[in-house]
């Protein structure tokens, strides 16, 4: 039944209950009430799976349960949330009603579209598209639903060619007419991805935003279906186009935020609230019990369909990332001029410092740091961007920092580290030496403010 195990499809019959009911479960003195769903494969653990009215999926093991069917007259909350489309075959076709919006569902993977193995207790990437559908059929209630796999991954092992990958399937999307385009991701480069993308997807007519989750979609206190609610909600009911991030805003489960999505980094391991803006705000913040948006002000291009998409997705694989920390070596700077790399991001302390001056006998190592990045300037376009995260680079403040800039870095501005290190491969990819070392310093998407604000989030 389903995917259920013969003990839990043995509880589901003797209810007289199938996929897409409304049950009550009884342990001892604890009910359970919420919606039968399909289990996410074959074979899987052995609990019946509910949708809970406050949105969360739990698992629930068939063993010294009571299970009652629901009467027929509060079914009409399954089939308003779509579920009996799932019941009556609901896979990656979903029936097409002309008079809503159309959002593809570009699915990478990563802990959204994952579950926990609870043989060893570890999260394992498990759903097909599909399977996230008929996890959050609310979905099926805000638009046509299309639903693709690009890739099975987690987002540690995202390389460049992925990202002209995804963006070579938006562009797919749109063509074909959707109004709007989530990429589930992991959340751990989530922003590396989302800052390339806003590079790469120039003149976007539709909105393209990025969904991720902290916790997987079959724990009952997973971020996922919210996430995906908001952004799928967002589309549909806001003007915006272009490239976007929708995360929680808190903790709690309120409110999501849309996120510029590249000036936004994870500063958190586990909460599910780990994104944060750096150095301005959110977008706009979604309701999630009402659906209201709230906006903060922000300048955003705005839906046009007669816009044409121009993708840009070549990078530069020769290009590095280098944090700064006490007693540095020299053969850290000079392995990226033997390997021959075309662009690096120096990750500075400060205002953009790196180990540099002569103090003691202790520093006398500092001379050959210094020639090591004189050398390396030479041949590799050297941006420095800031360790602190928050705030802006400025090398003329101090003598090192003016020494630095004598020997060829340029200042990153108030990009983030990551995003500094996806538009210099970006750049680089497209456009000769020379005029990288300008437009690294230009604001192109939104990654550079013109003057520094303290937005601590």
């Amino acid at each position: 039944m389903h995917g259920y195990s013969p003990a839990a499809a043995a509880v589901l019959r003797k209810a007289k209950a199938d996929i897409g009911d409304r049950v009550r479960i009884i342990r001892g003195t604890t009910v359970y009430e919420g919606i039968v769903l399909p289990r996410p494969e074959a074979g899987s653990a052995d609990e019946i799976v509910l949708k809970l009215d406050s949105g969360y999926n739990i698992g629930i093991k068939p063993k010294g349960i009571r299970m009652e069917r629901v009467k027929h007259e509060q079914r009409a909350m399954a089939d308003a949330i779509g579920i009996e489309k799932w019941r009556a075959g609901l896979k990656r076709s979903l029936s097409f009603d002309p008079n809503k919006p159309t959002i593809t569902i570009l699915h990478t993977g990563g802990t959204i579209a994952s579950r926990v193995d609870y043989r060893t207790g570890a999260v394992v990437s498990s759903f097909t598209p599909a399977d996230i559908v008929g996890m959050f059929p609310e979905l099926t209630a805000i638009a046509n639903i299309r639903s693709r796999l690009i890739r099975n991954m987690w987002s540690d092992d995202m390389r460049f060619g992925h990202y002209a990958m995804i963006a070579q399937e938006v562009a797919k999307e749109i063509k074909a007419g959707a109004d709007g385009i989530i990429i589930t991701h992991g959340t751990d480069t989530l922003h590396y991805t989302s800052a390339a993308l806003s590079f790469i997807l120039q003149n976007l007519p539709v909105p393209v935003i990025i969904v991720g989750a902290q916790r997987s979609s079959d724990r009952p206190s997973s971020d996922a279906g919210m996430n995906l609610i908001c952004a799928a909600n967002f589309i549909v009911r806001s003007d915006f186009a272009g490239v976007a991030v929708c995360m929680h805003a808190d903790i709690s489960d309120d409110y999501c935020w849309i996120l510029p999505p590249n000036r936004i980094r994870k500063m958190h391991t586990s909460r599910r609230d780990a994104f944060r803006p750096i150095g301005t705000r959110p977008i706009a913040a979604i309701d999630y019990r009402n659906n209201k948006m709230h906006f903060s002000g922000l300048p955003y291009a705005k839906k046009d369909k007669l816009r044409r998409l121009k993708v840009m997705p070549k990078m530069a694989e020769r290009v590095g990332m280098l944090y700064i920390h006490t007693n540095m070596t020299p053969e850290q700077f000079e392995f990226y001029n033997k390997a021959k790399y075309k662009g690096l991001v120096i990750v500075g302390t400060g205002l953009g410092q790196t180990p540099l001056h002569v103090v003691d006998n202790l520093t006398k190592v500092h001379t050959k740091i210094r020639a090591a990045i004189q050398k390396l300037t030479k041949n590799c376009v050297v941006v420095m961007s800031p360790e602190t995260i928050y705030g802006r680079i400025n090398m003329n403040v101090y003598n090192k920092g003016r020494d630095l800039l004598a020997l060829g870095v340029i200042p990153g501005e108030d990009m983030t580290p990551e995003t500094a290190f996806v538009k210099l491969a970006w750049l680089l990819g497209n456009y000769p030496r020379v005029r990288v070392e300008g437009l690294i310093r230009k604001n192109i998407a939104g990654e550079i403010n013109e003057r520094t604000t303290e937005w601590l989030v």
